[in-house]
């Protein structure tokens, strides 16, 4: 099969398509061929250093979309032509290739009225989104939430998500995509570069703060963020823990909120590997019933990937890429 290969660590600008040996299943798992794959900044982070698990060449992608071409031994609820989309573990080999394998327990079915690409801008950054709103957050009981980096993957669909479940949603974004971001569902968003992002939310909310906030930014941003979280308030983080000690005891009773996607591949818990795709389901019936859009800003071919990292690696990348293989 065509595929784009890693040649070491720190080689992800290098990476051409080449012929390797196609997978097959081990017990419990799928081979999917491979339609679209959507590009995700853990692809260029965990290609920089690599992982000791991994043996070179290597393939990335982990939001992987296609049709089961081939089951493994005791996979009896899918079968050959499925339409699949799963996020992948990045400790093994990914998407970015005609084939790709993965555990069958872990993969959601593409309901008719969404495409592979459309399945593809999902799992990375939607299920992340999803798994802090709808897993971690007490969504029942918040009312006010912000949700930084609204422009991006996590941050866009987790303002449209926000939303959907009718709460006031906060953004930050460069001042160009504001009106993209209020596109999607934002009632309020601040320009991060030229205002003080808590001075301006303490003064929308009358000093009180918000009773969430989506941390995507970095583990500093997080601890800037208490700042502006109500009492008895929330932070969920994906992007570094906060500084804990900011927030004194017996004053705002912060919860705090890790959000690992990736962690579940990586546990001995069936249950919690399930649940990505039972977030998947969740999520592709918001897209089908067009309440959740996938934000698809460009679809490229498999050798354009690298240099669509490139631009992802700048941090200024709206929306979703898509590479379409078949």
């Amino acid at each position: 099969m065509k595929a784009l290969l890693l040649q070491d660590k720190n080689k992800w600008t290098e990476m051409k398509v080449e012929e390797i040996e196609k997978p097959l299943p081990n017990k419990g798992e799928v081979v999917v061929e491979v339609h679209a794959v959507g590009l995700n900044p853990v692809d260029y982070k965990t290609a920089t250093n690599g992982n000791p698990h991994w043996t070179y060449p290597h393939i990335l992608g982990l939001d992987v979309a296609g049709t089961i071409d081939e089951v493994g031994e005791g996979v009896v609820d899918w079968k050959k032509g499925d339409h699949v989309v799963y996020h992948g573990d990045f400790m093994k080999k990914g998407g970015y290739a005609e084939y790709a394998v993965t555990t069958a327990h872990s993969i959601s079915r593409i309901p008719h009225a969404v495409t592979f690409e459309e399945a593809a801008a999902l799992p990375t950054a939607g299920y992340t989104a999803y798994e802090a709103l709808f897993r971690k957050l007490p969504m029942n009981h918040i009312q006010t939430i912000l949700i930084h980096g609204g422009a991006g993957g996590v941050g866009g669909f987790g303002v449209q998500l926000a939303k959907n479940a009718g709460k006031t949603v906060f953004s930050t974004a460069s001042l160009h995509n504001h009106e993209y971001v209020k596109s999607l569902g934002a009632d309020y968003v601040i320009d991060y570069r030229e205002e003080n992002v808590v001075e301006k939310v303490l003064e929308l909310t009358n000093g009180r703060g918000l009773d969430a906030v989506l941390d995507t930014v970095s583990a500093k941003n997080a601890t800037d963020s208490l700042d502006m979280i109500a009492y008895r308030g929330h932070l969920a983080h994906i992007a570094g823990a906060p500084d804990y000690t900011k927030v004194k005891p017996f004053t705002k009773v912060i919860s705090y909120h890790e959000v690992a996607l990736n962690a579940a591949h990586h546990i001995d818990d069936m249950i919690a590997q399930a649940d990505l795709a039972k977030m998947g389901d969740e999520l592709l019936a918001l897209v089908a019933e067009k309440k959740v859009a996938p934000m698809i800003e460009r679809i490229i071919s498999l050798k354009e990937v690298p240099s669509a990292l490139e631009e992802l690696s700048n941090r200024h990348v709206k929306g979703k890429i898509i590479a379409k293989v078949k």
